[in-house]
């Protein structure tokens, strides 16, 4: 093992961690927002919304992330319409490329994640809310959604660490993170052994760091349900 070739190359691993990070967090937020009101409509069951919301779904989670990546880095560049609007400034970058198409995928699983959630809150609950005059937006506002978080943080704690072990596939379109930093340094200095066994451990230890967040999540808003 070149141990001092790792040292020598430390900066380029920690970029790659600060790459994975951002993009990853970037997409669980804005997958999120995506998310909730999707989500909110398919329990509601909108007539038309719900069946878009239903194709997006299906969509993203019924195909490799891969593949969406490709389509956004590769596919919509053969089109001259895309390639002459004001969009073309940002999906001829592969980072934004990687960003919406993960940010998509989050928002999908994402969505399915809150409708179960929201489906399962307890009808006295609502009922209880309703009895107190509430009008149907506080109702969700301030009863429904705030108990469909709290029990679907184990779900969405499962979801960021695979958005985050998927987000490594951000690398086959340039994107220098924690596994492009390996591949950088492989084609640098042909050790293949030496640069993805730091990725595996970083990738390791990135994951360990939002499974101890969420048990702390877990322990704080879900001890009621521990207790039952």
């Amino acid at each position: 093992m070149r141990f001092d070739l790792l040292l020598e190359r430390w900066p380029l691993f920690l970029e790659g961690v600060w790459v994975t990070l951002h993009l990853t967090a970037l997409a669980i937020a804005i997958g999120f927002l995506i998310a909730l009101p999707c989500a909110l409509i398919r329990t509601a069951k909108v007539p038309v919304a719900d069946q878009i919301v239903r194709g997006y779904v299906y969509a993203f989670r019924g195909t490799p992330l891969l593949v969406q990546l490709y389509l956004f880095y590769y596919g919509l560049s053969q089109f001259d319409w895309v390639r002459d609007s004001w969009a073309w400034d940002i999906l001829r970058e592969p980072w934004w490329c990687a960003l919406i198409a993960f940010s998509l995928n989050s928002g999908a699983y994402a969505t399915e994640i809150l409708r179960g959630a929201i489906a399962r809150t307890p009808n006295g609950q609502v009922e209880a809310a309703y009895a107190l005059g509430l009008k149907t937006m506080l109702v969700y506002g301030l009863v429904v959604i705030p108990s469909a978080l709290r029990r679907s943080i184990p779900q969405y704690g499962n979801e960021i660490v695979f958005m985050m072990h998927g987000s490594a596939i951000a690398s086959v379109i340039t994107v220098t993170d924690i596994l492009g930093a390996a591949r950088e340094f492989n084609g640098r200095y042909y050790l293949s052994s030496e640069g993805f066994y730091t990725a595996a451990v970083l990738y390791g230890l990135l994951t360990l760091m939002i499974v101890l967040i969420f048990r702390g999540l877990e322990g704080r808003f879900l001890k009621h349900m521990r207790r039952a």
